[in-house]
């Protein structure tokens, strides 16, 4: 049996998608450059977690610092994709007071061997506002946009997905030890099916705008 969950495999597929925006002739926002990087990261920071796990080595810290990065990737994300000014310095100094206070949960609040469920349901819902106010601006464009070539509307649309599901369940953590065997194993198949779900539509979001030629045979 695997040491890895599925959805990581998940996670290095979206990779190899997101590595396509540097061999494409059209430049690509900064936001899409830097996703390659983030999923490397997010790739080895899952798979250290997940071997630690596999050897009863304990992982929680892992996962908190690299769950107040996640938050803040993505919220930078969302400021490089959204189109007001003011908006985009409420999201930068958003992103500096979360990962303080966020920090001080990690340390001395909640402390090392517990998850962060505070600062992460925190930031679940900094992300969620984040994406609804994007869809806020989407639907006030002045002319209509063609979301299927768009990723700033997949990325979004998984971020919003994922974390409106994932801050209920995130949010027990910290209850899972005593409980039955069953109810953890669900709740593992339920994190995988969200994981992949989202990871899923990254890919998706770096290849639709990815350009298929139509050739037609002419006869003679």
């Amino acid at each position: 049996m695997s040491i890895f969950p599925l959805y990581i495999y998940f996670i290095f597929i979206s990779f190899v998608a997101s590595c396509l925006v540097y061999f494409r002739r059209e430049p690509a926002p900064v936001y899409l450059k830097a996703f390659p990087l983030y999923l490397l990261a997010t790739l080895i920071a899952e798979s250290i977690g997940s071997y630690w796990s596999s050897i009863q080595k304990n992982n929680v810290a892992l996962y908190n610092f690299f769950t107040v990065f996640e938050f803040c990737f993505y919220l930078w994300v969302i400021s490089q994709i959204i189109y007001s000014r003011v908006a985009k310095r409420v999201i930068s100094l958003v992103m500096v007071l979360y990962s303080i206070g966020a920090v001080v949960n990690i340390i001395f609040i909640q402390k090392m061997q517990a998850f962060h469920t505070f600062t992460y349901a925190i930031g679940c819902l900094l992300i969620v506002a984040a994406c609804v106010y994007y869809f806020f601006e989407l639907f006030r464009l002045p002319k209509a946009v063609k979301l299927v070539n768009t990723p700033a509307f997949w990325i979004c649309s998984g971020l919003l997905f994922f974390y409106c599901c994932g801050f209920p369940l995130y949010g027990f953590t910290n209850f899972l030890i005593g409980i039955s065997t069953l109810i953890i194993t669900n709740f593992m198949a339920i994190i995988t099916i969200l994981n992949i779900f989202l990871y899923s539509i990254f890919t998706i979001a770096f290849l639709c705008r990815l350009k298929t030629r139509k050739y037609t045979s002419s006869s003679s």
